[in-house]
């Protein structure tokens, strides 16, 4: 397709994730994707792996991996793409169509994962998903029986005073007026967890951000200041015993 139509076709999306589809055209997503992926510190190159990209609403980070050299990257995605939410899959499929991208592409629920149905992958990407996740647990446990190597969570946090493991639960819409949003683990409930789901190293690789920051935030949303102190969002690599990324 030609620029202007693929300018008209992208104006007609609501997205989520900032994609550059060429040509100087980046799609206006909520989400600063580019921000976000330089604090998951990503191995440079994906070369010789396979890349499961789970949640990949538009899929900014499908993309990046196959950029990376993934030999197969698998985007796996059900509330965004079925429209329940205000995401639908027009974004993926404009974007992977615009950016002549072979990642594959498969509608399934986190706890529906299966290594018999999806095969298991040396990198897992679990970004801004387990919150939704009424069952944290359990996600985790599936997400990882198809990993073999290294996963990459992503995921809000909260109870950052608390040093103990502990999560806060959000019945309503305490989370961003959202009620999709379930749990707010804290770092230590994180780690805690992906150890008891099988992944022997887990390292917090871009932590919460330092008191004075989060308390000046805080104190400019204004509304609960003690609650928004409380919360932030982590990064965590978890691996498995001879993974390829030890």
């Amino acid at each position: 397709m030609d620029r202007e139509e693929l300018r008209q076709r992208a104006a007609g999306i609501r997205w989520f994730h900032r994609i550059d589809l060429g040509g100087g055209l980046i799609t206006h997503g909520l989400d600063d994707s580019p921000a976000k992926l330089a604090r998951l510190k990503l191995p440079v190159s994906f070369a010789g792996q396979t890349v499961l990209d789970i949640g990949a609403w538009d899929g900014f980070f499908s993309f990046e991996a196959e950029r990376r050299g993934a030999t197969r990257v698998l985007a796996v995605d059900s509330f965004c793409w079925s429209g329940a939410g205000w995401g639908k899959k027009a974004g993926f499929e404009l974007a992977r169509e615009a950016l002549h991208s072979k990642v594959e592409d498969a509608e399934i629920e986190v706890l529906d994962l299966n290594p018999n149905r999806i095969g298991v992958f040396d990198v897992v990407l679990f970004l801004g998903v387990l919150y939704h996740m009424r069952h944290p647990l359990l996600a985790l446990e599936k997400v990882a029986g198809v990993t073999t190597g290294l996963l990459v969570l992503e995921t809000k946090v909260d109870l950052l005073t608390v040093q103990t493991p502990a999560s806060a639960f959000y019945p309503a819409k305490e989370l961003n007026s959202d009620p999709t949003n379930w749990w707010g683990p804290n770092p230590a409930a994180l780690v805690a967890m992906l150890r008891a789901v099988g992944f022997d190293q887990v390292e917090i690789v871009d932590p919460p951000r330092s008191w004075p920051s989060r308390a000046l935030k805080a104190l400019g949303q204004g509304g609960n200041a003690w609650r928004d102190f409380r919360r932030d969002r982590v990064v965590i690599h978890a691996r498995k015993k001879e993974s390829a990324y030890s």
